[in-house]
């Protein structure tokens, strides 16, 4: 088999920039889910709600 790189321990630092940017991404992920969300409703209109069931 290949020689494996060896896994480098991350100094505390890198773990919270880490942290941080996992973080960031997830809120920007969650945010342009709601606006899909958002912009497919208004899209939709209000009479969607008033449709026979």
């Amino acid at each position: 088999m290949a020689d494996l790189l060896p896994i480098r321990q991350l100094t505390p630092a890198e773990l919270k920039r880490q942290r941080a940017r996992s973080i960031a991404i997830g809120l920007a992920l969650g945010f342009m889910v709601l606006m899909f969300f958002v912009v497919t409703i208004v899209k939709m209109g209000p009479q969607v709600l008033n449709r026979p069931l």
